[in-house]
């Protein structure tokens, strides 16, 4: 969504200013341009697929990236858990947020702040997770390989020990006779593997109906041309603010459906979460990996979360960070109605739940559609949403196309 709203109030209201960037994190004088295909050796990503796909490397064995990034879910997923967040590989174990797809990963930039032509100070955009914490796509691919609630490994030494047995000669001839002297070179070894196979083509493919209407090969229906306007119109859905994509461009790699920044959208709270039975527990996204990297007042990130790209959002289990919504329709739907009818979305009563009440102010309340008073006539009427769900469908990827989707999807 704009981030006026936000940038006049830092400008007004706050102390200090962002004339420069935070520490750690750069400046950009505009935003990055697409990635440009990396030359990764064909080796290196076939042992990071390999990697990928290997149940042997979770304590205990039998959980690998892919069973949260399932292929069939255009590579996310819970790993069976049906409460919107992911199981582990322990049999108790369960993550607090929902698991994002990995596909076009090769796109999202580090960490930078940006200062666009509306916007009286920089914001933060780029990095990986929903709360950026990582920098690069190397370090977000271990991350899952030593979290308790995921993978589980308990340090460099025992992930290292199970590459040794799986893939000695493979990582020896990638990374020279000495990649297992050192247990944390080992594991770097691995995810700058992950890393390849994460940004190869076969992780970019391109193949969805969009793709093809915006190389000039086909035509959208009149249900998804609407829903095109919709999610465009600034007065409307107003969706493109923040999923940037560039429908005249030829190049796919020009509409990502994210412009990598953040958003306190203020979800509702998911209460099918084992810590959320806790009242005094909250998931604040951006503000602890501000609070980290030492950003001024990090309290003022507090409820920011990554906005996610939408290529193949139709084909995923769940939504939204804390994946409280099982259907692609109430999403949107969300979005739509949170400020004219927020009881449909908050069960507590309770506007912005998921939230302490100390930063509930974070909550953007400004952009369209959000800036609607409760009670009056949503930007979205519920055909508006059905189109917009319609053009969202066509964000999926051949591969995914035929894929059960689930009956509030279709």
């Amino acid at each position: 969504m704009p981030r006026l709203w936000l940038a006049l109030l830092l400008a007004c209201c706050l102390p200090f200013k962002l004339n420069a960037a935070p520490l750690n994190t750069p400046l950009f004088p505009e935003m990055p341009a697409p990635a440009a295909a990396p030359a990764d050796p064909p080796a290196l990503v076939a042992l990071g697929r390999q990697l990928f796909f290997d149940t042997r490397l979770s304590e205990p064995r039998g959980t690998s990236c892919a069973s949260c990034h399932a292929p069939a879910q255009a590579f996310s997923g819970n790993h069976g858990s049906r409460i919107g967040v992911a199981l582990g590989s322990r049999p108790a174990s369960l993550g607090t947020r929902n698991t994002p797809s990995v596909l076009y990963l090769r796109y999202t930039p580090p960490r930078f702040f940006y200062q666009d032509d509306d916007a009286l100070v920089p914001m933060p955009f780029g990095g990986f997770f929903w709360d950026g914490r990582a920098n690069t796509l190397a370090e977000q691919a271990q991350g899952p390989l030593f979290n308790p609630l995921e993978m589980n490994n308990r340090n460099p030494g025992q992930l290292a020990r199970k590459l040794q047995q799986a893939y000695a000669s493979e990582m020896r001839a990638q990374f020279g006779a000495a990649i297992f002297q050192r247990p944390a070179q080992a594991t770097q070894a691995a995810s700058r593997a992950l890393e390849a196979f994460l940004r190869s083509d076969e992780m970019t493919p391109f193949s969805s109906r969009y793709d093809d209407y915006i190389r000039g090969r086909i035509q959208l229906n009149a249900a998804e041309m609407r829903g095109l306007r919709l999610f465009k119109d600034p007065d409307k859905g107003n969706c493109a603010s923040c999923h940037k994509f560039n429908d005249s461009s030829s190049n796919p790699a020009r509409s990502m459906f994210t412009d990598f920044g953040y958003d306190a959208a203020a979800m509702p709270r998911n209460r099918r979460i084992a810590e959320n039975r806790n009242p005094k527990y909250y998931d604040l996204g951006l503000c602890k990996t501000a609070a980290q990297l030492q950003w001024p007042d990090s309290s003022q990130w507090c409820g920011y979360f990554k906005t996610p790209s939408l290529r193949n959002v139709a084909v995923r289990e769940s939504y939204m960070h804390n994946g409280v919504f099982s259907t692609l329709r109430d999403a949107v739907a969300f979005y739509a109605t949170r400020a004219t009818n927020p009881g449909d979305w908050y069960k507590s009563g309770i506007k912005f739940d998921d939230l302490p009440p100390a930063y509930r102010e974070n909550v953007n309340i400004n952009s369209v559609p959000y800036n609607r008073r409760e009670g009056s006539t949503p930007a979205l009427s519920d055909s508006d949403v059905d189109d917009l769900v319609a053009f969202l469908q066509t964000l999926t990827d051949a591969a995914y196309v035929k894929r059960k989707i689930e009956s509030g999807n279709k």
